[in-house]
C-alpha cells in the first residue's frame, strides 16, 4: 500500500519545490528592524518620568579647579604659586580644599629633579588623606613611531 503524492504527473513533473531561499528581502527586513531598534533604544532608557523637587544644595560632583603642587629642580615646593615647606604642605592643602579629600591635586616636577623627591611629596599628600593625586607631564609633539629593527647592511662586492 504505497501512497503516491506526485499528483498524477509521475516522477518528472513540471512542478518541483523551490530549494533556494531568496535572502535579499530577509536582509532588507532585518536592516529596517535594526535601524528601528537603534533609534528607539535610547528613548527607552529614560525610565519613568517624574517631576523632581528643587534643591538649593550644591551638586556633589563640582568641577572645581585642581590644586597644583610644583617641585622645582632644586627641590623647593610650591602650592599654587606660593612656596611651602613639605611639613606644612598637607595642612595648607586641607585649608585650600576645605578638608575635601576628594579634591584633585596635580603634582608637577621638574624633569631634572630626582624621582625620589617627587615620590616623597606625593606620598606626603596621600598620607594626608587625599585620594586623587596625579603626576603631570608635558605632552610632546607627535613623534613618528620608531622604525622596526633593520638588518645590518652588507657590503657590496
Amino acid at each position: 500500500m504505497a501512497m503516491h503524492t506526485g499528483g498524477g504527473r509521475g516522477r518528472r513533473g513540471r512542478y518541483r519545490p523551490l530549494a533556494e531561499i531568496n535572502v535579499t528581502p530577509l536582509v532588507d527586513v532585518m536592516l529596517v528592524l535594526l535601524i528601528i531598534f537603534m533609534v528607539t533604544a535610547p528613548l527607552m532608557t529614560s525610565g519613568v518620568s517624574v517631576d523632581l523637587p528643587k534643591a538649593n544644595a550644591q551638586p556633589l560632583n563640582s568641577d572645581s579647579e585642581p590644586l597644583t603642587v610644583t617641585i622645582k629642580a632644586d627641590g623647593t615646593i610650591f602650592l599654587q604659586d606660593q612656596g611651602v615647606d613639605l611639613t606644612d604642605l598637607v595642612a595648607k592643602l586641607q585649608a585650600l580644599s576645605k578638608n575635601n579629600a576628594e579634591r584633585r591635586i596635580f603634582v608637577r616636577g621638574d624633569k631634572d629633579l630626582a624621582y625620589g623627591r617627587i615620590m616623597e611629596v606625593m606620598s606626603t599628600i596621600t598620607d594626608g588623606g587625599f585620594t586623587k593625586v596625579a603626576l603631570l607631564a608635558e605632552q610632546t609633539a607627535a613623534q613618528p613611531a620608531p622604525a622596526a629593527a633593520r638588518p645590518a647592511a652588507t657590503p657590496h662586492k
